[in-house]
């Protein structure tokens, strides 16, 4: 590396490292130390996991009808605080928990035959505004799409209809689920149920708090750069971003643009139990299912586990605070005590450079810009207007997406040039070695700081 290399990221690495310190301190000040809370949660029935609540309808311990009671009750009593709930189905829920205790009391199906057709019959979920359930508004956070329909459902939604599910809300998303906090001009802002003046991450940030609040048995997500896996660090919850092309991801707003876009984009469950995640991806990922090999028996002995402390010094990144890394050794004692397995320990230079990775893996050639996408494909956004208009609180944009579509548009990379042939290049590297530790497992922290203000 040249020393104008070197001086230039120590630069970089300075004023970014000042800059965050300021925000952090800046927005402290205007929200203060510490925010509400979400109210306690007073009825027990919330607290079982999704699988458990199935069990319990699948053999009339409880009904399906008390149960989605529940639940309603529950997101009328968060949501005010909370913002998480955009839209709901309540009436038409409703009819169909009647139908599944009908269903129930008419005699006319095994358990051990639902149990294995119907999984989660009669489960209450929720999922993002950015999925489409039939008959429910799909705006993607955009005041653009605000009266916009889905006519048919997502395909990972019609899988856990067919599992019996039922979809009673969606949640709150930042515009076209590209940013890390959740707030739009169309609903407003989702605050974290532990404190309202934190952030509750995005894009699937209302699931994240809805599941965190127990307003909902689990939810769907997505996740194309950290959507389901930030939002479940900020809100203690479960999330699973799956392998791609194992669960189906049509059926949202903004759809992939690009191969490379279709293989980042996962579709996946966020709960507040880790026992949901397997049985909620099985359904999800339908036929795929088989490609996981999820019943495979696995012994922690037979496995090697290795986990990374950072990025090894991006100088765009926040530096991983000391909790967190605190709890690698927690892990490592865990693993050594627990199962006397030893942990190893990485340190992939490469991981400095996964953000601009990311970055140059999300171009396209021909395909649609995030500008094009906050026009709702329509043309694409006045960028200037649309910061005047800002200035007097008359764009139906947030300073946010404005900022990310000018950013991601104007970084410099364009597919073909050597840059992002050499990006492409050092991406393919690093998937092959991630590849090598495949079968293993690889500890990594979602987020390198709590949430933020």
């Amino acid at each position: 590396m040249s020393s104008f290399k070197i001086y230039q990221r120590a630069f970089i690495r300075v004023l970014f490292s000042v800059l965050d310190v300021a925000f952090h301190f800046i927005f402290r000040i205007i929200y203060g130390p510490k925010g509400k809370k979400a109210p306690p949660i007073t009825d027990l029935l919330l607290l079982d996991s999704a699988s458990k609540i199935a069990f319990k309808i699948r053999t009339k311990k409880v009904k399906c009808v008390d149960v989605l009671e529940s639940f309603i009750a529950r997101i009328e009593q968060i949501n005010p605080l909370l913002n998480c709930v955009v839209a709901d189905r309540f009436e038409e829920a409703r009819e169909e928990a009647k139908k599944v205790d009908e269903l129930l009391n008419s005699g006319s199906t095994s358990e051990v035959v639902l149990s294995r057709d119907k999984p989660f019959l009669g489960v209450p979920f929720t999922t993002k505004d950015c999925i489409a359930v039939k008959g429910m508004i799909n705006t993607s956070g955009l005041v653009s799409r605000k009266n916009i329909i889905a006519v048919e459902d997502a395909p990972a939604i019609t899988c856990l209809k067919n599992a019996g599910a039922i979809p009673i809300a969606l949640t709150n998303i930042p515009e076209c689920c590209m940013w890390w906090d959740t707030d739009n001009n169309v609903h407003g802002r989702c605050r974290n149920p532990y404190d309202t003046n934190r952030i509750v991450g995005g894009s699937s940030g209302g699931e994240g708090c809805i599941q965190a609040s127990a307003g909902s048995a689990f939810g769907l997500g997505s996740d194309i750069g950290g959507s389901i896996r930030m939002p479940a660090f900020f809100n203690g919850i479960f999330g699973h971003k799956p392998s791609p092309h194992i669960v189906s991801n049509d059926g949202q707003y903004p759809p992939s643009a690009s191969a490379n876009q279709e293989s980042f984009l996962g579709v996946g469950p966020m709960c507040r139990h880790a026992e949901d995640l397997l049985p909620l991806l099985k359904v999800v990922a339908g036929k795929n299912a088989s490609k996981l090999q999820l019943d495979e028996d696995v012994r922690i002995a037979d496995i090697d586990i290795f986990y990374q402390e950072d990025d090894q010094g991006s100088p765009i990144v926040s530096p991983v605070n000391r909790e967190i890394k605190a709890l690698f050794g927690k892990l490592v004692t865990y693993f050594n005590k627990a199962h006397t397995k030893k942990i190893n320990k990485l340190e992939l230079k490469e991981f400095s450079k996964s953000f601009i990775m990311w970055s140059a893996g999300m171009k396209t050639e021909n395909g649609p810009t995030l500008l094009n996408q906050l026009a709702n494909l329509n043309g694409s956004l006045n960028v200037p207007l649309e910061f005047l208009k800002w200035c007097f609180r008359l764009s139906d944009h947030t300073l946010i997406a404005l900022v990310v579509g000018v950013l991601i548009g104007n970084d410099g990379i364009k597919v073909g040039q050597p840059i992002y042939t050499n990006l492409m290049h050092k991406k393919e590297e690093l998937k092959e070695k991630l590849l090598g530790l495949l079968g293993n497992i690889l500890l990594y922290t979602g987020c390198p700081r709590e949430m933020g203000h």
